[in-house]
This record gives C-alpha cells, structure tokens and sequence, in this order.
C-alpha cells in the first residue's frame, strides 16, 4: 500500500509533465484555424471548470475553506497556465520553455518565504546554474544584456514565477483539498484570459464562428486539462515542492522531441549549453529538502 502510495503523486505529476510538453501543439493548430490563444485558453479552461464542476462535487462543500490562499493560488496558478500557452504559440518552443524552467530559482525564494524551508549549500548552486543557464542561452553580442528578447520569452520567464509560487502556495495550503487547488487552477486561468478577450474584441463573434471539428478538439483538451490538473495538484501536494520540480523535467523532453518533429524547432550549441545548466540546477534542487547535515 506504502509503494502505491508513493507512486501515485509521482504518477501525477509525470503525466502533468507529458501533457504541457505536448499541449502547445493543438494550441498551435486552433491557432491556424483562426482562435486565438486567448480564445482557445479562454474555453479549454472553462470546459475543465465545467468538467470539474460535475466530476469533483466536493468543490462546493468547501467553500467556507475559500480564503486568501485560494486568492494566491488562483492568481499564480492561471498566470503560470496562461502566459505558458501565449509564449509557447508566439515563440520557439524550446527557448520559452527554458525561461520556464528557471522555476527553481523561484522555487527557493517561494519555499523560504512561505514554507520556511532553508537554504542549505545545494540551494545556492541551484540559483548560479540556473542564472547562469539562462545567462548562456540569452547571451548575443550584438543584443545587449541576457536577457528575453521577445515578449514570448518574457511570458515564459514570468508564467515560471507563477509555476513556482503556485507550487509551494498548494504545498503550503494543506488545508485545502486537491479538489479546491485543481478548480482553483481552472478559474484562475479562466478568469484571467478575460482581459485579453476583452482587449482583442468580439470575443462573441469568434467563438460563434468555431467549426464543430475545432471545437471537438477544445472540448478533448478541456477534459485532458481538467484530469491533468487534477492529478499535478494531488502530485505537488504530497510532494516536497522542490522535489516536484526534478519530476518535471519530463517536460523538456517531451517538447524537445515534439517542438523538432512537429515544428521543425532544433537548438543551437549555445541554447544546449544554458539547457543543460538550467536542467542541472532542477535536478540539483532535489537535494533541497534533505541532508539537513549540510545545512
């Protein structure tokens, strides 16, 4: 039963991990079709909401739970699912992730604030690799500081901040259920697309517009989403936040893999380099949370 139960949360985020490395890809085909990203996030997301309504009833008999970490975990969680889908359908698909992945950094920060967790010597290599990952693949010349150069880039750097806080905001609200923290994922995502609709106009007109094939794939993505979500949730709940972050590495390599077969996306030696820093310090924060010896 202990095996199992080790299993599952391992499980759970693994198939979260699959899941985003392929995700931008039909995001990429409605695209084509003419929704939007914001569009697009807009209804997968309030499909799983809906599913999730259904599937999950133990939402509602929660709500006196409802608070400020609800208000938090709302806020990063639809950032981190948001500004991941508009960077990934504007920009190389490798490179935003990357910036994505600097999660670790933010991950140390959050966990001292809100879980009190210190730094032990590891943490502090977690922080240069990382840094000096994402300091190696921005680096050219001829454009200045290392820094993101597009504002896909930038949405990727920052949907990782909201990735990391979301992550130790679930760890830290042990007493919210997974059901709370999955729904709380969907409406903030949801919630937030709202200003882009509104910014982009005749948000009615285009959804009317979907053909029933698109909007058969937006409802598959929805459901996907909703079941995903809700096992990434349980996953980082039963997990130490840091440790979450090794397992989804799984992700890099799924979109490496997908990202050169399906937009014919390859790196050069440069990017390689600064991804294997940056891979290196989220391997490396699994040591985070233990050897307290080092500390």
């Amino acid at each position: 039963m202990s095996t199992k139960q080790n299993l599952m949360p391992v499980a759970g985020v693994l198939s979260g991990a699959m899941v985003w490395g392929l995700i931008w890809y039909p995001y990429r085909v409605l695209q084509e079709a003419g929704i939007s990203g914001a569009i697009a996030t807009f209804l997968t997301y309030l499909l799983a909401m809906l599913f999730g309504a259904f599937m999950l009833p133990r939402i509602w008999r929660e709500r006196s739970s409802f608070g400020w970490w609800v208000l938090l975990l709302v806020l990063s969680a639809g950032w981190a699912n948001l500004g991941y889908v508009l960077g990934m359908l504007h920009g190389e698909v490798m490179r935003v992730l990357l910036l994505f992945y600097l999660a670790p950094v933010w991950t140390i920060l959050f966990s001292f604030w809100l879980l009190g967790e210190r730094l032990n010597r590891y943490g502090y290599f977690v922080i240069m690799l990382s840094l000096g990952g994402g300091m190696v693949m921005l680096w050219d010349p001829g454009l200045g500081l290392p820094v993101p150069q597009n504002v896909s880039e930038w949405l990727g750097l920052s949907a990782g901040m909201g990735f990391a806080l979301s992550n130790v905001t679930s760890r830290r609200a042990v007493h919210l259920s997974v059901e709370v923290k999955s729904y709380s994922l969907w409406l903030g995502t949801t919630g937030l697309t709202v200003p882009f609709l509104l910014w982009q106009g005749e948000a009615a007109f285009r959804v009317s517009a979907i053909s029933v094939q698109a909007g058969v794939l937006l409802a598959m993505m929805g459901l996907v989403l909703c079941a995903t979500s809700f096992a990434v949730q349980y996953g980082v709940t039963h997990l130490a936040a840091n440790r979450a972050v090794i397992l989804f590495q799984f992700e890099l390599v799924i979109a490496a893999i997908s990202s050169y077969f399906l937009a014919d996306e390859t790196m050069e030696l440069r990017e390689w380099m600064g991804a294997a820093l940056i891979i290196s310090a989220s391997l490396l924060s699994g040591r985070l949370s233990s050897d307290d010896d080092l500390r």
